[in-house]
């Protein structure tokens, strides 16, 4: 926004905080069981990545439905949605950054004007529940007329662990462009898949996740050659280590995309703010390079080896089911 715009910014956003009245509540849930028959209900892929979750998941609520469940959601009503907002969206649980052409001298008076009026309230309490260890290979199959489609996940720590930038390494090397491990594999020398790639955390990272591996079958070849050709590709991580190549260019991009993202006002206040969030410390942004700086050969293969394990593995697939033969009541055609 323009400077001069910065303190009506100030008021609307500190109002839709303090002063929220929920006029159109009854309509926007509707909406919201639209998107959810639109995204999920409607979708072979939605489906399946809920029923995904659902498995991978024992105890914390990162097996519930993202978007809510059809009988919970034609049940919220305006008054829980306002208990909903007056213990989350408080002063207390808000980090706020501004970043551009601003004088931190005149810039604090104006938001502690308008912040100010939104009540501290007490800082909400973390979950509690935790995922327990994972003992036994899960597996999803649903049968339908619709595009094959593989995907499996495998429990991790949060992004506080020691091991984040591993895992984002491993992210790296697998997944990222043309040159990663599971597209030149699965997409360009074998020609079995339309996609594939590896990504984490899922579905959040604020609590222990998944990392997940997915691949999109060509007509002619099925989930089951993906998930073995996904194996294979593992294996590989757990048994042999990356090249030095392969770990030098995931450095550089890792480098790259941080500094590119700090080019902009938005981009940096993002990052300002999430690392303020997450951490209590906007400083730690800058660490982030050092430890990506550190990650070694032995460190990838450590982790795969304790992570991609099939007691801690939930697979789910979508396998074609055969068109049904239309019955012959012998009239003519």
């Amino acid at each position: 926004m323009p400077e001069n715009h910065l303190e009506l910014w100030a008021w609307l956003e500190s109002g839709r905080l303090s002063d929220t009245v929920p006029r159109e509540f009854y309509k926007e849930r509707d909406v919201v069981n639209e998107e959810r028959r639109m995204r999920t209900d409607s979708n072979p892929i939605g489906r399946l990545v809920e029923q995904f979750l659902a498995t991978a998941y024992t105890a914390h609520n990162y097996g519930r439905s993202g978007v809510g469940w059809p009988s919970e959601l034609s049940q919220i009503t305006a008054t829980e949605a306002m208990d909903f907002h007056k213990k989350y969206y408080v002063g207390s649980n808000v980090v706020v950054a501004v970043v551009g052409d601003v004088k931190a001298s005149e810039a604090l008076p104006m938001l502690e004007k308008y912040f100010g009026k939104v009540a501290a309230g007490a800082k909400p309490s973390e979950m509690t529940t935790v995922e327990p260890k994972q003992f036994a290979e899960k597996t999803v199959i649903i049968r339908e007329q619709t595009q094959p489609f593989f995907i499996e996940g495998y429990h991790r720590p949060d992004y506080r662990t020691p091991d984040a930038a591993v895992y984002d390494a491993i992210s790296d090397i697998m997944s990222n462009g043309r040159v990663s491990r599971l597209y030149r594999s699965l997409v360009r020398d074998q020609q079995i898949a339309a996609a594939a790639a590896g990504f984490s955390p899922f579905p959040g990272d604020k609590y222990p996740g998944l990392f997940a591996f997915y691949a999109v079958p060509i007509p002619g070849h099925s989930p089951a050659e993906m998930r073995d050709a996904i194996h294979k590709e593992i294996d590989k991580l757990k048994t042999a280590d990356v090249t030095d190549e392969e770990l030098a260019m995931f450095k550089t991009r890792t480098r790259a995309d941080l500094l590119r993202g700090l080019a902009n006002n938005q981009g940096l206040a993002n990052s300002l703010a999430e690392y303020q969030t997450r951490y209590g410390d906007w400083r730690e942004l800058f660490n982030q390079l050092d430890k990506v700086d550190k990650v070694t050969k032995a460190d990838i293969r450590r982790v795969a080896n304790e992570v991609f394990v099939a007691s801690n593995r939930t697979s789910a697939s979508i396998e074609t089911a055969p068109a049904a033969t239309a019955k012959n009541d012998g009239g003519a055609k």
